[in-house]
């Protein structure tokens, strides 16, 4: 690995982890936020949604600018607005300044990934693309485990008051020494616009096709809304179809203007790559399904059996370090291996799922202990590492590289739609079992949910393992 590869990955990997740490630390500090600055349910809920609705509606449009102008740039608008973002949410007076710095929050995070992606994919080829996908990985791997650790230490060494404003304000000299490495380390080429096809002069070159990123942000932003906001009423599913309606017209709108010799914000010629068709779906359904395992564990350990919300963020902390662990060894070898290395992680991962049914199950005859989910978990957490990273290599693979910024955000918007609806979707579920029943059978009831929509996937993974195989023949 070159000097200038090392440094793009501190780069990029380091504002990377702040942004998802945020994510995964938020959940321990809601108590101490509600406490100090008085914010009600609703608000609290804000903090949450804000962040992940500003964080998904942008990520396309984020992506085909970096394309555009300049990945660098783009680069560092998101973390200076994630760092000015965490700065003001860690000394915010109330609520309504504490959720509206976490939309902005999320905005700079939804500006900067798609770079992070779209600069492994620009200077990273071969195998050292998949190492650096791997510890992109395990980036993320690591950010969910430390996440509730470090949010609870920080409550435990400077107070309720104090603990969850150190969640925020942490960001920020990691977002200012991000911007002085980038501006001082990044290559002449981050810096400048890629040459985007169809574009017949400068001005077509620097099309962001305007119409479209409306379009599209609109169409996210109303199907996420109900998934992510379902406690307002029954009023809100009215989005979903309207999201879907705008989509549509954002489909028809971009090869509208690829007609007309513009060239459009994604290509939507990309879904014709099945590699990248089929990547998008494993990882959309992965991410539909699996991403609710966590939530529903932490509930169950805290409503269903009575543990502190520490046991709950521990219990599933060798999970996520295995997570890292395996996300670094799978990218060393993902293109010896290909898409085959993501069906064997979908089955350790129906392995954990259907080994914890099996824990609750004995649990609810008062046998064994719930600290045996420690290993079913593990599991899941090393399945993670193994699906996700090498996916996402896997899925870019024969994506042109014009198209790095635009596709990243494809995906990883796929990934977003994913969570907010597994997550409603399963946690309602658990919930609905719950009220007839108790908190075993709604586990079993959503994890057996879970394991059909994993058992999807890996259907789509074996699909593509035998297109794979049928091309290299």
């Amino acid at each position: 690995m070159t000097q200038t590869q090392k440094r793009i990955l501190i780069i990029g990997l380091v504002p990377l982890f702040m942004s998802l740490l945020s994510v995964s630390s938020i959940n321990v500090v809601l108590p101490s936020i509600s406490s100090d600055i008085h914010a009600s349910t609703s608000a609290l809920q804000w903090v949450l949604t804000g962040y992940a609705l500003s964080f998904g509606v942008v990520l396309v449009a984020a992506g085909r600018a970096g394309d555009v102008f300049g990945r660098g740039q783009l680069f560092m608008i998101g973390v200076g607005l994630f760092g000015l973002s965490s700065l003001v949410s860690g000394i915010a007076p109330d609520p309504l300044t504490l959720n509206i710095a976490r939309v902005f929050m999320g905005l700079g995070s939804g500006l900067l990934n798609p770079q992070v992606v779209g600069l492994l994919q620009q200077y990273f080829q071969g195998p050292p693309r998949g190492r650096a996908f791997g510890l992109m990985g395990t980036t993320v791997g690591l950010s969910v485990a430390i996440g509730p650790v470090l949010g609870g230490a920080f409550i435990a060494l400077f107070g309720s008051d104090l603990g969850w404003r150190a969640t925020f304000l942490v960001n920020v000299p990691f977002a200012i020494a991000s911007l002085i490495l980038a501006r001082a380390w990044l290559p002449t080429g981050a810096w400048r616009p890629a040459v985007i096809e169809g574009a017949t002069n400068e001005k077509n070159n620097r099309d962001l096709d305007p119409i479209g990123v409306v379009l599209l942000g609109l169409g996210v932003l109303l199907v996420l809304l109900p998934f992510v906001e379902s406690s307002v009423g029954w009023f809100i599913w009215f989005a979903l179809p309207l999201g879907l309606a705008a989509i549509w017209a954002w489909t028809r709108w971009e090869r509208r203007y690829a007609r007309l010799g513009r060239p459009p914000m994604v290509d939507l010629d990309l879904f014709r790559i099945r590699s990248f068709s089929n990547g998008s779906i494993i990882i959309t359904l992965y991410f539909l399904g699996v991403t609710s395992v966590w939530v529903l564990v932490a509930m169950y350990m805290q409503q269903g059996l009575g543990h502190s919300a520490l046991a709950a963020g521990m219990i599933g902390l060798p999970a996520a370090l295995l997570s890292a662990i395996s996300a670094d060894v799978s990218g060393r070898f993902v293109f010896q291996i290909g898409r085959r290395l993501v069906v064997w992680g979908i089955v350790t991962c129906l392995v954990g799922l259907v080994a914890t049914i099996g824990v609750v199950v004995l649990l609810s005859q008062g046998i064994g202990s719930e600290w045996w989910m420690l290993l079913t978990l593990a599991f899941i957490g090393t399945a993670q590492g193994m699906v996700i990273s090498p996916n996402q290599t896997l899925t870019l693979q024969e994506v042109p590289l014009k198209y790095a910024g635009s596709s990243g955000g494809v995906l990883q918007t796929g990934q977003r739609i994913g969570t907010s609806m597994g997550l409603a979707i399963m946690t309602a579920l658990a919930f609905s079992i719950t009220a007839v029943s108790n908190w075993h059978m709604g586990m079993v009831g959503a994890f057996a949910a879970i394991a059909v929509i994993v058992v999807l996937a890996g259907i789509v993974g074996l699909v593509e393992v035998r297109r794979g195989g049928r091309r290299r023949r």
